[in-house]
């Protein structure tokens, strides 16, 4: 076992070094330009039409509101809370700037993913559409490079039980011990029939679910961050001060804090961005592909939000109070450095919140992964593989809850850049497609857009 960690360590390694992390801006940029910068200018629009598409518009299984409610939560999670808080803690401050690049960047790459998902969706055996990276490198790029969907797929079906399963299970065992005496186990096996009730009712129950709670715990965590912003407001200036100059000079050693090279900020933070909201990775898209809508490209505008929300407005949120409550210097890291932050800046109660948010946000990681997982193993197995898959998935919840998970989180996290490789292959190569729907919409369909935002 010892040796499997290890190689799986090295794979990880290389798999999220320097060629990753260039592949992964490299495209974002790429799809920036081609854009022409045009997410990061509509996102007052896309706002409109995510409010408009509360109702459905057009052939799928969700509203495009529930769509992207699924896709947020999943991505809407550990991540935000855990994952900013481990950048800083070994990046240093300046992680929190190349995490604001990555998903200003990452917008684009979304919005591609969601138009090229709905663009080359297509029927299963039982009539609800389907799509993600693995249908459009199919439909898209042909049938010579489906082995590169059929990659994907299994790297997605696998690494679903990882990151979207025992992981997240384990982070609300382990969060619910520490704050309030619960046994793992009882929190894994209530963690099972709860998600079980969700899942077992297919895409429609779990985007009606995402629907009503991922804008509401979201809302929630934001509105208590922005609190603690307003209760040290002179300090937001300085704050934002320190991320800017460390992204580019080394953050000395501190307290507990080991110091941080240029490299290891823009390492982490990269990576921690990728990881908060996924984009690139290739899980979003598949819950976008079954929107009700007849135009990719509104989908696409609708999905890069999530890329927004996530990163720039949750995690933006999380990495300010760590670094203005000052317990990014005090050594500890992952949740419990944001649960010091809060605590240190809500006195008594700011803990708990961390805690229930984290366990919250990751039971609606469960839940959306869960959909990811699902059709994967349906696009390799078929319609038949989706009951099976779910009670497998559900089954092995309470097991993560009570599992060791180094190696399992180790695991998870090399498929998670592994499905990437694919997904921003086809990114690229399918990039003329989204570039020139993009370029067909604005140009014809603008009355549209104006007239469904009104």
């Amino acid at each position: 076992m010892e040796f499997i960690t290890e190689f799986i360590g090295q794979i990880n390694g290389i798999v999220w070094g320097l060629p990753m992390l260039v592949l992964i801006l490299g495209v974002g940029i790429f799809l920036t330009i081609g854009l022409k910068f045009m997410p990061i200018l509509n996102v007052g629009a896309a706002f409109k039409l995510m409010w408009s598409g509360r109702e459905s518009s057009g052939k799928g299984e969700i509203t495009p509101f529930q769509a992207l409610m699924t896709a947020m939560s999943a991505t809407v999670g550990t991540g935000n809370i855990a994952g900013v808080a481990t950048a800083v803690f070994i990046g240093g401050p300046g992680a929190l700037f190349w995490m604001w690049l990555t998903a200003l960047l990452g917008m684009a790459t979304k919005f591609a993913e969601a138009v090229l998902a709905v663009h080359y969706r297509e029927k299963d055996q039982k009539g609800s559409y389907v799509g993600g990276p693995m249908y459009y490198i199919k439909n898209g790029m042909g049938q010579k490079w489906a082995w590169l969907g059929t990659l994907f797929a299994v790297f997605g079906a696998v690494a679903c039980f990882g990151i979207g399963n025992a992981v997240q299970s384990n982070s609300i065992a382990q969060v619910l011990e520490s704050n309030f005496s619960y046994s793992p186990l009882v929190v894994g096996l209530i963690v099972m029939v709860l998600a079980g009730g969700v899942i077992l009712g297919g895409l429609k129950r779990v985007g009606k679910f995402a629907g009503a709670l991922v804008p509401v715990m979201a809302l929630a965590y934001i509105i208590s961050g922005v609190i603690i912003l307003l209760m040290h407001v002179s300090e937001i200036i300085p704050a934002i001060a320190t991320i800017i100059e460390h992204a580019f000079t080394p953050a000395s050693a501190q307290g507990g804090f080991a110091g941080a090279t240029v490299w290891m900020a823009i390492r982490f933070g990269v990576a921690r961005g990728v990881f908060s909201n996924e984009a690139g990775l290739g899980s979003a898209p598949i819950a976008h592909a079954s929107a009700q809508t007849n135009d990719p490209v509104r989908q696409g505008l609708v999905a890069m939000l999530g890329t927004f929300l996530d990163t720039l407005i949750i995690c933006t949120i999380t990495g300010l109070v760590i670094i203005i409550s000052g317990a990014w210097t005090e050594g500890q890291s992952g949740a419990a450095l944001t649960s010091a932050a809060f605590n240190l800046a809500l006195p008594g109660w700011g803990g708990y919140l961390v805690a229930i948010s984290l366990a919250v946000f990751a039971f609606t990681t469960i839940v959306g992964w869960s959909v990811y997982g699902e059709r994967c193993a349906e696009y390799l197995f078929g319609s038949k593989a989706v009951l099976p898959f779910r009670l497998i998935f559900i089954l092995a919840l309470p097991v993560g809850a009570v599992m060791e998970l180094d190696f399992v989180w180790l695991l998870g996290d090399t498929l998670n850049a592994m499905m990437a490789i694919p997904n921003l292959i086809a990114l690229a190569v399918l990039s003329p497609v989204v570039f020139a729907l993009t370029k067909k919409y604005f140009n014809d369909e603008t009355p549209v857009l104006t007239e469904s935002a009104a």
